[in-house]
């Protein structure tokens, strides 16, 4: 994941203020600033001894900063840099920083080379676009691909140990996590977005399912719902397949009555893909309509379509692995 630096040179407490607020992970200052900033919150503190400040105008430039960098020291290039001269310095080192002066500029920093500056240095005239850079950068982590499934069974399954997971993000309609008995096949199961006569909406809640169920990751990995507690990084998936990250802020497993939900899909090949879900048997519990619609599982009937995402099977400690296996 990215670091996003704010510099505060020179400092101005209304702009350190904001760049607390919005996230950011370290505060670059003059040394005499220091303690300033650190009295306004907990953060990292950086001098520029500590990131020094290079020009990039010229191949000695380039080499100049390449080598500091193969020294283990971190080096941040000022404003105005060129895309090819820090290809040829990150295909060779790491440690390196880039300033930036607005959003446009720090998501091509990002992306140089499919992988980035380690660092993004925002300036103080992007200030406005901190929260946005924030976002973009550090929150969001992608666009994954999802498929209409077709339901085929809804059917009781008895008294299990379900699992609800807290976050500590406030999630919107047609947003939810990937849940599934194989980390080959997963439903998007909704947040507790929609609220009805008896029961408040919980806009930070997703009632994930049974304990054993696959939950998808950020960074391409699984683990089972009952092994997710307070601090860990959830993935959240919109109707869309945009995804972000949020925080797990509370687990509770409770014992309550599951409906296994069994669906397929129509694969490249032609062949049918089947795959399951165990999810709680009561009326704030959905799943996804190809629109985003939320659908409770009281209603969920054969014919249905919901989003799902289909993926290869294979997982070791939450892994990806080639591996011959089935699950179901």
């Amino acid at each position: 994941m990215k670091q996003i630096i704010f510099k505060a040179i020179p400092f101005q407490k209304k702009l350190v203020t904001l760049a607390l607020e919005s996230g950011v992970d370290a505060i670059l200052t003059e040394a005499a600033k220091a303690d300033s900033v650190r009295a306004l919150g907990r953060v990292t503190v950086l001098t520029e001894a500590e990131l020094p400040t290079l020009p990039l105008d010229s191949k000695a430039d380039e080499e100049a900063a390449t080598a500091l960098l193969k020294t283990g020291q971190q080096v941040s290039l000022a404003k105005g840099w060129e895309i090819i001269p820090v290809e040829n310095i990150l295909a060779q080192a790491t440690g390196l920083a880039l300033e930036c002066e607005s959003f446009d500029r720090a998501v091509l920093a990002a992306g140089i080379l499919e992988r980035g500056a380690d660092m993004i240095v925002v300036l103080p005239e992007a200030a406005g676009d901190l929260k946005a850079i924030v976002a973009e950068l550090k929150l969001s982590q992608g666009k994954i691909d999802l498929q209409r499934a077709v339901v085929t069974e809804i059917a009781p399954a008895g008294l299990g140990h379900r699992v609800c997971v807290d976050t500590i993000s406030m999630l919107r309609r047609g947003q939810g996590m990937l849940v599934g008995n194989s980390s080959a096949f997963t439903f998007l199961v909704h947040a507790e977005t929609e609220s009805n006569p008896y029961v408040a909406a919980r806009p930070f809640r997703v009632n994930a399912g049974a304990v054993h169920a696959y939950a998808v990751l950020p960074g391409d990995k699984t683990c089972y719902l009952e092994e997710l507690s307070a601090g860990r990084e959830v993935l959240v998936v919109g109707a869309d397949g945009q995804t972000s990250l949020t925080t797990v802020g509370r687990v509770k497993i409770e014992i309550r009555p599951m409906l296994k939900i069994t669906a397929k899909v129509l694969a490249a090949d032609g062949a049918e893909v089947c795959g399951q879900v165990f999810l709680q048997n009561a009326e704030t519990i959905r799943v996804t309509g190809v629109d985003g619609t939320p659908i409770s599982v009281v209603n969920l009937k054969p014919g249905d379509e919901v989003l799902c995402r289909t993926d290869v099977a294979g997982r070791h400690f939450g892994m990806r692995i080639k591996e011959d296996i089935k699950e179901g």
